[in-house]
């Protein structure tokens, strides 16, 4: 590489090359946007992604990838590169778009100006109980919605291949909580739409990173932690400073996508296509329960085991911490985030309870506290 040119720039000129080069390619090059393949061909893409491999989303990302290689016989090589090994937090939407990398797992808030009507799937306290039930509402809305696909396709040049999320995520707190009044001026780790809601609730969000939250909770800093996925606490062993765990009526946590650049979507033929369909069909018939339903219940073993206390609110209390956070919440990103950026906010909104109030009585992912009270209550 010569001096004087950075990495970035560097496959950026050899993308757009190979792209003027038209057909002259005939084997694939990584990183770059090449025309669909003859039969038989290795087709090699990396995947980019900036959480690690222990995490809930990235042993669902595996599975998903290592099945559509098999499936295609060996066609499709997918090289995977975890916590942010290949671009950093926040630029994995352009790698995509530009053709540095072919796929990625994009999290809203890491992106706000780029996916504003996304974030209209990001809530707290909307009903949205299950995290399965969050799954299919977001694909739905996908498929039913065209904005919401033009936001990923149009504006960012991304195909999606599945919605997945962050399971759920119960208030961590160093000291037992009974009532909502009780966070009122706490100390609590959120990130992006979780600070906010820390907030509203009273308490004051830190917005802390991920890495830094176990150390923040030792030193004093924190007083508790929210909008935290339960599996990857529990791997951040965040219960060893935080053990008491609550039930607070939150929902579901964080749904994220999972997503191939446009362009290279469209180069592949149609049967792998299908491959990388039928994979994700599979995702949201049984292999999202199947996984999640094993790493929650592992997680809280672990945490059971570690001195950690699983207790719910009333519901009393949880329809008061309700009301501290909703409807007010997802008016203000209807006025102002959606509004300015040209979407109809209050319409979104509407579709997106009414696909809450259709799939949610099929939700079957258990919370934390509902696997506790099934595998550990009656014991005690």
């Amino acid at each position: 590489m010569r001096k004087g040119i950075d990495r970035r720039t560097f496959l950026k000129s050899t993308a757009a090359a190979a792209a003027a080069a038209g057909g002259l390619l005939t084997g694939p090059v990584r990183g770059i946007l090449h025309a669909a393949p003859q039969s038989g061909k290795v087709i090699t893409m990396k995947y980019d992604c900036y959480i690690q491999a222990s995490a809930a989303p990235a042993q669902l990302d595996n599975w998903y990838f290592d099945t559509v290689a098999e499936r295609s016989g060996g066609r499709i090589k997918i090289e995977k590169y975890w916590a942010s090994s290949l671009h950093k937090v926040g630029e994995h939407m352009q790698a995509v778009r530009d053709g540095l990398s072919e796929l990625s797992l994009i999290s809203y808030g890491y992106y706000p100006a780029q996916v504003p009507l996304s974030r209209g799937l990001e809530w707290y306290f909307m009903g949205c109980n299950h995290a399965d039930t969050l799954l299919k509402v977001c694909q739905e809305m996908y498929d039913t919605y065209p904005p919401l696909k033009e936001e990923w396709e149009k504006r960012n040049g991304c195909k999606v291949l599945y919605f997945t999320n962050w399971d759920y995520c119960p208030l961590f707190s160093k000291k037992p909580l009974t009532q909502a009044a009780e966070i009122k001026g706490m100390r609590i780790r959120g990130y992006g739409i979780g600070a906010e809601t820390v907030d509203r609730m009273g308490g004051r969000g830190m917005p802390i990173v991920a890495a830094e939250t176990y150390q923040s909770l030792e030193r004093g800093i924190l007083d508790g932690v929210f909008a935290f996925c339960f599996v990857t606490a529990e791997k951040a062993k965040l219960y060893e400073q935080a053990p008491n765990i609550i039930e607070i009526g939150a929902g579901a946590h964080a749904p994220t996508t999972v997503v191939m650049g446009l362009n290279v979507w469209n180069s592949l033929p149609d049967d792998l296509k299908d491959i990388f369909k039928k994979t994700a069909e599979d995702v949201y018939k049984y292999k999202y329960l199947e996984l999640y339903s094993k790493l929650l219940e592992e997680s809280l073993d672990v945490m059971v085991k570690g001195g950690a206390n699983f207790t719910k609110w009333s519901d009393e209390e949880i329809k008061k911490i309700t009301n501290m956070v909703q409807p007010a919440q997802v008016n203000d990103w209807a006025e102002k985030v959606a509004k300015p950026a040209k979407y109809n906010g209050a319409e979104f909104l509407d579709k997106v309870r009414a696909l809450i109030a259709k799939h949610e009585p099929q939700g079957q992912l258990k919370n934390p506290y509902e696997i506790y009270q099934a595998k550990y209550a009656k014991k005690s």
